[in-house]
């Protein structure tokens, strides 16, 4: 079982006002520093115990590859402590350690021997990593004739030939192609099942929080927020879409949840209500009953244009199913002060059982990001029951109608087969 313990981690690196400053630093040893530090990751402290998952997201230069080449040994810290204990296997930059000149194969082996395995053992390994890798003849080819997801094919499948006490992945994921990184992900996930300590970066909201047990957001160097993942990555995507002096605040609900509010606040969600067919507020609907979402929308100052949209995502925070105005060409326009808008969006509740909330984003065009008015996440939480379908699995009811055919012919022919 491997564990990470992080201690007040930082990395800075020298400034030199012109190139002559740094020349003369080094010909003046006794003299003034000529340079200033620049603190790419400063007091970043975390801990992942045996067999948990973290996911680390922040926006691009905010320290998660220096961070993971600090954890990994490539690059030493300026200040703090890192503890591993176990076997680590790391997936960092695509191709790191590959010789272009060389094949895959010998790659191959190259790459395991950095990972502490040894040539015998590598050969022993090979069938299992080409299998996985699935790149065919390619194997046996320069490695400068791969294309970036071959790369990552080969790096993944030596990084996770044997089962790691820590696996620590970068971005180079998201390089492959869909299938595999389903392929990959299952991988990921068989390891956690059987105990793997996982530290993470990545984008990818559903892999974040369909496999990690807590997140950690690094903003500017920093650790900004840690806790849930749901909660890490409700907060990104509001600050991702913060802009001109919009705000974020995070509440807490009765049921313990973390709601994140971002928005300019020229327009702001006055009230939300799930209606039932005869108009009455439910929290606990049936599955298939039509419902409607009713939105209130208050206007502050005058507004171009705006677009409301709905997100409803099951209680891992994945999406089920969204919509706005924008999509479906009914954006408002040429709003003014003062004024109050009521939307109602009607549909048939075709859900599984379980638990739902509701996001709610007021914006100028498509997405939030170019011009966030107000983001809402858990506006609405609500509950779905089945006491009238078949028992399904799942979060969509598609009402499957099933046929059987037994043709006679084939009824007779097995009748005939039995009896000699």
């Amino acid at each position: 079982m491997g564990s990470i313990i992080v201690s007040e981690l930082g990395k800075a690196y020298r400034q030199y006002p012109t190139r002559w400053s740094r020349l003369a630093e080094w010909l003046l040893p006794g003299a003034r520093p000529r340079h200033q530090l620049h603190w790419v990751l400063k007091d970043v402290s975390f801990q992942v115990s045996p067999g948990e998952a973290l996911g680390i997201i922040g926006v691009n230069g905010a320290g998660k590859s220096t961070l993971l080449k600090m954890i990994t040994g490539t690059t030493q810290p300026t200040a703090g402590s890192i503890r591993l204990e176990g076997k680590v296997a790391a997936l960092l930059e695509l191709g790191m350690g590959f010789h272009p000149e060389f094949t895959g194969r010998q790659n191959a082996i190259m790459a395991g021997q950095l990972l502490g395995m040894s040539v015998e053992e590598l050969h022993h390994l090979m069938p299992a990593i080409e299998g996985f890798a699935e790149i065919g003849e390619y194997m046996d080819q320069p490695v400068r004739t791969y294309s970036s997801g071959m790369q990552m094919r080969l790096a993944f499948s030596v990084a996770t030939c044997r089962r790691p006490d820590i696996l620590i992945v970068d971005e180079a994921l998201s390089v492959g192609d869909a299938y595999f990184q389903h392929k990959s992900f299952d991988r990921i996930r068989e390891f956690r099942k059987a105990g793997t300590t996982l530290l993470i970066v990545s984008h990818d909201r559903q892999a974040i929080q369909t496999i990690c047990d807590r997140a950690l957001l690094l903003d500017r160097g920093r650790v900004a927020l840690a806790g849930a993942p749901e909660e890490v990555m409700d907060f990104f995507s509001a600050m991702i879409a913060e802009r001109e002096q919009s705000t974020i605040r995070q509440e807490r609900l009765p049921n313990n949840r973390v709601r994140t509010i971002s928005g300019t606040g020229e327009a702001s969600i006055a009230d939300v209500t799930l209606l039932n067919d005869q108009g009455k507020p439910i929290d606990v609907l049936e599955t298939g009953t039509p419902v409607t979402l009713r939105i209130t929308v208050d206007i502050h100052a005058d507004i171009e244009r705006l677009v409301l949209g709905f997100m409803i995502k099951d209680r891992m925070g994945q999406a089920i199913y969204g919509i706005n105005t924008h999509r479906i060409n009914r954006p408002l326009e040429n709003l003014r002060a003062g004024e109050q808008v009521v939307y109602s969006y009607r549909f048939n509740a075709d859900l599984g059982k379980g638990n739902y909330s509701v996001a709610l984003s007021l914006s100028r065009l498509d997405s939030h990001l170019d011009k966030n008015y107000e983001w809402r996440d858990f506006a609405l939480i609500f509950h779905v029951i089945n006491t009238r379908k078949p028992d399904f699995v799942g979060c969509a009811s598609l009402d499957a109608q099933l046929e059987i055919e037994r043709p006679q012919l084939v009824q007779g022919a097995a009748a005939d087969a039995l009896s000699r």
